[in-house]
C-alpha cells in the first residue's frame, strides 16, 4: 500500500529511533467531516418535546458521538422520565428516521473537510470512514459526500450496526485497521467527540481531535485543533509523529 515516508519525517521519533510512517487515515463522519451533529440534535430536541419536556444543552452535548442507546438514556435522564426498553428503542428509531429526513434536504461539509479528503487520496493513503451511525442513515451522508467530491474517497466504511461494540470501544477502529491491512501505529484517526477520541486512542492510533460541540481535554496521543482548515497530509504526519512519541495502550477488541 502506498506510503508518504517523505512527509513523515517531522516530529519526535519512536522508541526504535525512526520516524513513523503514515499509511492510513480513519475518519469519523458526523461533526467531523459533515455538519450533521446539528441535525441529530434537532431531532433529539424534537423528541424531547414529544415526550413533554426540553433536553438541556448540557445533555445534548453529552450525547455527541455516543450510540443511540446511550444518547436516549442521557435524554430520558435529563427529562426525568423512565422508559421501558421497547420504548427506548422506539425513541431511538424515531430520532434516526427524523434525522434521515432532515439529511434528505442536503448535508453541508465541515470547513476544510473536502480539501483534506482530496489531499489524502492524492497522497495514495488508505482511507476508512468509521461512524457510530447506522448504515441506512450513513448511506444518505455518503451519497452526499460522493456527489460533492465526484468520487468515493473511502476504501472502506464501517457503520455502527456492523461492529461488535460501538465507540468509545476501540472495536470499530480495530475492525477498519484489520480490513485495510494496517497497524495502529501507522494510522491517524480524526474525531470530534470524546467517545470517538477514546476509541481511536484505545485502538492504538494517533488521534487528531477537532471538537466543536464538546470540551475535550488534552491527553497523550491526541493532537487538538480548532478544525480541519489548513490540515493536509503533512499535518497528519506530524500528528502521527507526535502521537508515537508517547506510548499508547492498545485495548482488547
Amino acid at each position: 500500500m502506498p506510503t508518504v515516508e517523505g512527509m513523515a519525517t517531522t516530529g519526535q521519533l519512536t522508541d526504535s529511533g525512526t520516524a513513523p510512517t503514515l499509511r492510513a487515515v480513519l475518519f469519523d463522519m458526523d461533526g467531523t467531516l459533515v455538519e450533521t451533529e446539528e441535525l441529530w440534535g434537532e431531532a433529539m430536541f424534537e423528541l424531547a418535546a414529544r415526550l413533554g419536556g426540553r433536553m438541556s444543552d448540557e445533555a445534548r452535548a453529552a450525547t455527541v458521538g455516543t450510540s443511540m442507546r446511550v444518547a436516549m438514556g442521557i435524554l430520558h435522564a435529563d427529562l426525568g422520565i423512565r422508559r421501558a426498553e421497547a420504548e427506548l428503542w422506539a425513541d431511538a428509531a424515531w430520532v434516526e428516521a427524523r434525522t434521515a429526513e432532515l439529511m434528505s434536504d442536503g448535508v453541508a461539509w465541515r470547513p476544510g473537510a473536502p480539501e483534506l479528503l482530496r489531499s489524502v487520496r492524492a497522497a495514495g493513503l488508505a482511507t476508512a470512514l468509521v461512524t457510530t451511525t447506522t448504515r441506512a442513515v450513513a448511506d444518505i451522508v455518503l451519497r452526499s459526500i460522493r456527489d460533492g467530491l465526484g468520487e468515493d474517497p473511502f476504501d472502506l466504511t464501517v457503520c455502527g450496526d456492523e461492529v461488535p461494540a460501538r465507540k468509545p470501544d476501540p472495536s470499530p477502529y480495530l475492525q477498519a485497521m484489520a480490513a485495510l491491512g494496517v497497524e495502529p501505529g501507522e494510522c491517524v484517526v480524526i474525531e470530534d467527540s470524546q467517545a470517538g477520541i477514546t476509541a481511536g486512542l484505545a485502538a492504538g492510533a494517533a488521534v487528531l481531535g477537532v471538537p466543536a460541540l464538546q470540551a475535550v481535554a488534552p491527553e497523550p496521543g491526541l493532537t487538538l485543533r480548532d478544525g480541519l482548515v489548513g490540515v493536509g497530509v503533512r499535518e497528519l504526519a506530524d500528528v502521527l509523529s507526535a502521537g508515537r512519541s508517547m506510548p499508547v495502550a492498545v485495548a482488547a477488541g
